[in-house]
C-alpha cells in the first residue's frame, strides 16, 4: 500500500477548490477527487514501500518550525496521463520546492515514486485525475477558460497510506 506526505487545506480557503473540483469532474465518469474523501492538498512524495518511521520523521524535518502556508494559485494546467489530469497550478512554487528537497534530503529520492522525484516533481492542486481521452479536449477548453487565481491556506501536513486514504500521522502547522 502507498504512503505519501502531504500538506492539506482544512480551513475555509479550500471553497474556491471544492468548487473546481464539482465543475471538473463532469469530464469523469465518477468524481475522482470528491471520491477521496480527503481536502485539498499537495502531494510531496509517494512511497510504494518504506519505513512509517523514516516517512513520519522526513516529514517532521521538512515542516519543522513551517507555519501555514498562503498559497496563490494562477491557472489550471494538465498532465497528459493515460488519463487526463487537471490541476491548479501555483504562482510561486519557490516555498514549496524547499520543503521539496528536504523530505528527499531525508529519504533517498531513489525509493520516491518517479513523478515525486526532485528532478520531475511539479507542485500542483489536483482538480480532477481521470478525464479520459474522448473528454480531454472539452476538458483542456474548459481548463484555458476557467480564472483559476485563488489562495488557499494549507494548514497541516499528514502522513497517509492509500488507497483507501488513511491518516497515520497528522500534525497542524503552527503560526
Amino acid at each position: 500500500m502507498p504512503h505519501a506526505i502531504v500538506l492539506k487545506c482544512s480551513d475555509d480557503s479550500a471553497a474556491p477548490v471544492l468548487d473546481l473540483w464539482r465543475e471538473a469532474s463532469r469530464f469523469e465518469a465518477s468524481a475522482s477527487m470528491q471520491a477521496l474523501h480527503y481536502p485539498p492538498h499537495l502531494t510531496f512524495a509517494v512511497y510504494e514501500d518504506i519505513a512509517v518511521s523514516l516517512l513520519v520523521a522526513a516529514a517532521q524535518r521538512a515542516f519543522a518550525n513551517v507555519p501555514p502556508l498562503a498559497i496563490e494559485f494562477s491557472g489550471i494546467d494538465h498532465f497528459p496521463n493515460e488519463m487526463l489530469v487537471l490541476w491548479a497550478r501555483p504562482t510561486n512554487d519557490h516555498v514549496l520546492r524547499r520543503i521539496h528537497r528536504t523530505i528527499h534530503d531525508e529519504i533517498d529520492p531513489a525509493l520516491c515514486h518517479e513523478h515525486s522525484r526532485p528532478d520531475r516533481w511539479q507542485p500542483h492542486c489536483t482538480l480532477a485525475m481521470k478525464i479520459p481521452a474522448n473528454a480531454a479536449e472539452e476538458a483542456l477548453r474548459w481548463a484555458a477558460a476557467t480564472p483559476a487565481q485563488f489562495t488557499l491556506t494549507f494548514d497541516v501536513v499528514d502522513c497517509i497510506h492509500f488507497p483507501p486514504i488513511e491518516i497515520i500521522r497528522e500534525v497542524k502547522l503552527q503560526p
